[in-house]
């Protein structure tokens, strides 16, 4: 590969940076400019090769998040079908309209070639939605979780049509297909031996490469499919989260190439950018479809813009999608720029709007808030906690320990919230004060009921950036109580601490400490171990106190 490639794609992706934009558009940016310099996309057979490596691991990581059942609700499948038949009744006499008064790109075209680019337009770029909500940490949150299965749903549609467009049925051995489920016990028991290391990459990458795309594409279906099933097929597995981290750097990695390849397409000419630009004017007009739909099925206003905001932009697999078409010869190999350039143009905007999605909502939120339907949807509701003294975020094996010691002394005065809904379930047989909720997704913030008695916040998130962002959180809310938090490191501490928690708890330490107590108490006689009695002194002293 050129040297030039890296150093050029490096630099754009820097200077895009340091004004405040995502890095995939100086990517984007990258691409036009190394056309400039003559290199072309069909010169390099490996970036593109790159590049679908990039949205297979894409889509494989999708699928190791998704929960399937997601898919089947009402403000995913429903919003997502609709926004498509509106978008394209939208699109379609505009692009009419704009061939009859001269526009030279779209004059004499069919009614099937106009069908074809208004099918293209509809979609939202999964790539650019799904970096957006992994950046601003919202993966779990309401609004990202509907997006991305609006994305999905919508890449559903897509896969549909490049299936058909190929022209060929599927290999009747795509109904064995049907039997990946009943795999699933193979495959987790060599999930739970491949280990933490590279042997979970590579792990990865077979599952994604091997038995999703190349198996499903033997078969005469998309490759990007294949991969998308196999990892919702891995959803389950306890290690799922961990397998997506490890490959995160290789998506990141390979779609870079994915952008570049757009744009060492062609350069446009200034009728290509004109109407390109007419086409990104147009997309207020898709995002308030998404608000308005998202609305009718009863989302708050807060919840719809968010996830609408993630969908306004055109898409790669619009591209994909007119890459097929010419190649097919129903539409000119002109599309193929046109749209390259409103994707481009619409991250372009897309980018800064996303970042000023809070902004608007306060500036606009009783307009939007007039559109709300209620009841809101159960997930959109104010959480109510109570009036507790105690919360306790993350109710695992600490948590639920704190929890059971704080109710010896201060019964009834103490909440839990624990992001899975098995465990919430559990512990309210158990009978524990617990709610759902995620500290990690903003959403969940905007909606928590305020408790004006709240003396203590414990934090027992195994997780540093999670129990960061909630004390973020926490001081926007102007909390004044104390805080306090457990920690795997000291560094950890010293960050919380600086961040205005008032305890860090270090489990390893305390781990050890443990350790040595129970090996003194349970090994050694009072005779060997003349300190024993001051132990037990100083540790009736500490259980006597209350944690701070």
């Amino acid at each position: 590969m050129e040297p030039a490639i890296l150093i050029i794609t490096l630099l754009c992706g820097m200077l895009v940076s340091r004004i405040g934009l995502p890095p995939l558009i100086g990517y984007l940016a990258a691409g036009f400019v190394l056309f400039t310099f003559g290199i072309e996309d069909h010169s390099l057979p490996l970036l593109q090769q790159l590049a679908d490596l990039g949205v297979t691991l894409l889509l494989f990581s999708i699928g190791l998040k998704l929960d399937l059942k997601s898919l089947f609700k009402a403000e995913v499948w429903a919003t997502s079908s609709l926004h498509l038949v509106g978008s394209i009744l939208f699109f379609l006499p505009i692009l009419k309209l704009l061939g009859m008064i001269g526009i030279e790109q779209l004059d004499g075209y069919s009614l099937n070639q106009l069908l074809l680019i208004a099918f293209a337009l509809s979609f939202s770029s999964t790539v650019f939605a799904v970096k957006v909500i992994e950046d601003n940490g919202d993966m779990k949150s309401l609004y990202g979780r509907v997006a991305i299965g609006i994305l999905i749903m919508q890449d559903i549609f897509a896969v549909v049509f490049l299936t058909i467009s190929k022209g060929d049925m599927p290999s009747v051995w795509a109904l064995g297909l049907l039997l990946l489920p009943f795999t699933r016990p193979f495959i987790y028991k060599i999930f739970d031996r491949v280990g933490h290391s590279e042997m979970l990459v590579l792990f990865g990458l077979v599952m994604a490469l091997v038995v999703g795309a190349w198996l499903f594409e033997t078969v005469g279906l998309k490759p990007d499919l294949g991969a998308l099933i196999i990892g919702i097929l891995l959803a389950g597995h306890a290690k799922a989260s961990e397998l997506a981290k490890s490959i995160y750097y290789f998506k990141e990695l390979f779609l870079v190439a994915f952008f570049l390849t757009i744009g060492l397409n062609g350069l446009p000419t200034w009728s290509d950018i004109g109407l390109a630009s007419i086409l990104v004017v147009l997309i207020p007009v898709k995002v308030a479809m998404f608000i308005y739909l998202l609305t009718r099925f009863k989302l708050r206003s807060r919840t719809s813009l968010l996830a609408s905001f993630n969908l306004g932009n055109y898409s790669e697999f619009g591209l994909i999608v007119a890459s097929v078409a010419a190649y097919k010869g129903w539409l000119p190999s002109s599309w193929l720029i046109i749209i390259a350039v409103a994707l481009s143009i619409s991250f372009l905007f897309a980018a800064p709007l996303n970042a000023n999605v809070g902004r608007i909502y306060q500036r606009f939120h009783r307009n939007l808030m007039k559109l709300e339907k209620h009841p809101l949807h159960p997930e959109d509701r104010q959480i109510k906690i109570g009036n507790p003294r105690f919360l306790i975020f993350g109710m695992g094996r600490i948590g639920s320990g704190a929890y059971d010691e704080l109710r010896n002394r201060f019964d009834g005065e103490i909440l839990g919230i624990e992001h899975k809904q098995e465990l919430v379930d559990y512990h309210r047989s158990q009978g524990r004060n617990v709610v759902l909720g995620d500290a990690g997704d903003t959403d969940f913030w905007e909606k928590l009921e305020r408790a004006p008695n709240l003396e203590l916040v414990l934090l027992a998130i195994p997780n540093h950036v999670g129990n960061l962002f909630a004390v973020e959180q926490l001081k926007k809310l102007n909390y004044e109580g104390k805080i306090s938090a457990i920690v795997q490191y000291t560094e950890d501490a010293d960050a919380l601490i600086a961040a205005g928690v008032d305890s860090a708890y270090n489990l390893y330490q305390a781990a050890g400490a443990g350790f040595v107590d129970h090996v003194v108490n349970k090994l050694l006689t009072p005779e060997q171990d003349p300190s024993a009695e001051k132990q037990e002194v100083k540790l009736h002293q500490q259980k006597a106190t209350p944690p701070a």
